[in-house]
């Protein structure tokens, strides 16, 4: 098999996303080379012809991701359309076709990243890379994951959450395992050179991926040493970040910052409004869906709630703030700062969750666990699930 085909196989199920050996993965480039064999290649082969992609990514999700996709495809028309940041940034909306039907497929990935055949699986081209295919379908599953929780929560709340539907539920609940109860252990700082804090990030990015944090490998993360904010670059890898960190000096003597994240405004808010000397930003699944339950039923902002929510909300013991990516004025640049300088962590309501830390990423990470270990019993106890043992 190819590396590249390799590389994102491995990567699918490190991520829990297929069960190993079951993903379809296809890369054009003297020839069509696929992943192995399987009898769907010759139904997928002529999106190539008719789309303008190179490579391919097909998978049969593993529980709990078939189990919560097939029920929400079953009470859904046309499409789903998940409420969470990373959907409304890049997915808007995840098309539904029939099986068999490869018109109805082709149309649907002419106008978005990526499809669920129903009953069959998630499938997803991509125009320059075969990574392209593997964030989609990892995105498609983690959007779909929230999406039923919070589906729930609300059904919770209106009193029209029904058995079937509390019964799935404790089935996807049984088949998650929680988060760890440990945060892994981590260099220890403070790091008052870039070869250390650089060291320190690549450690803690591949930590937070491996234990399941993010949605594909989306986050970022930085240190700031001796006067310099180490980032991640925008659309980097939280688990490859090597060669993808910018130094981005506080006096604003460098123009690296034009690679570095997209977030990297909120950063330098949050190191100048208080003692952080490193930031981790995760997308927990249950963090996620947390930040999205509001009981005010009558908010003038229900909607753009995530741009300005008017309401002061805590849960999982931080706060929970509105917030676009950029520098807008609706950007998270503006809310995250103020209410990282007094709590160790924070939500982005439907985006994730930012820590931070006052020496090194030990701190900051197990925040991120704790919060997200909060948030799936606060979730659970709203729905009246326990803690989901078996």
């Amino acid at each position: 098999m190819d590396a590249l085909l390799r590389k994102y196989q491995c990567k699918l199920e490190q991520a829990g996303l297929v069960e190993p050996g079951s993903a379809l993965l296809a890369e054009l480039n003297d020839e069509l080379a696929w992943s192995r064999p399987d009898g769907l290649q010759e139904f997928f082969r002529p999106l190539f012809e008719r789309l303008a992609i190179n490579s391919f990514v097909f998978i049969r999700p593993s529980e709990p991701y078939r189990l919560a996709l097939d029920e929400l495809c079953a009470g859904a028309g046309d499409a789903l359309r998940p409420q969470d940041c990373e959907t409304r940034t890049f997915l808007h909306d995840i098309p539904l076709v029939p099986a068999g039907d490869f018109e109805a497929l082709a149309s649907a990935l002419s106008g978005r990243k990526g499809a669920v055949i129903r009953g069959v699986g998630v499938a997803a081209p991509g125009a320059v890379s075969l990574e392209q295919g593997f964030v989609t379908v990892s995105s498609i599953l983690f959007a779909s994951f929230v999406k039923i929780f919070s589906d729930a929560l609300v059904r919770q709340r209106t009193g029209t959450l029904d058995d079937a539907r509390r019964r799935v539920l404790e089935r996807i609940v049984r088949l998650s395992p929680p988060p760890p109860s440990r945060a892994p252990k981590l260099a220890e700082g403070p790091f008052g050179d870039e070869i250390s804090a650089r060291a320190a990030m690549i450690e803690a990015g591949r930590e937070v991926v491996r234990l399941g944090l993010v949605d594909s490998y989306f986050g970022n993360i930085s240190c700031l040493a001796d006067g310099v904010v180490h980032i991640s670059q925008t659309g980097s890898s939280l688990d490859e970040l090597a060669g993808v960190i910018d130094p981005c000096p506080l006096d604003d003597s460098s123009c690296a910052g034009l690679t570095a994240s997209s977030e990297l405004t909120a950063h330098l808010g949050i190191y100048d409004c208080g003692e952080a000397a490193v930031i981790l930003h995760g997308h927990p699944r249950f963090g996620v869906v947390l930040s999205m339950d509001c009981e005010r039923e009558d908010c003038p902002e229900r909607g753009r709630c995530f741009a300005h929510c008017p309401e002061q909300r805590f849960a999982a013991g931080v706060p929970v703030v509105p917030g676009e990516v950029g520098t807008g004025p609706t950007g998270l640049c503006h809310t995250l700062p103020p209410a990282l300088a007094h709590h160790a962590g924070a939500m982005v309501l439907g985006h994730g969750v930012f820590t931070t830390g006052r020496q090194d990423f030990n701190e900051a990470f197990r925040t991120l666990l704790d919060i997200e270990r909060a948030s799936r019993e606060e979730v659970l106890r709203r729905l009246g699930l326990g803690r989901g043992r078996s």
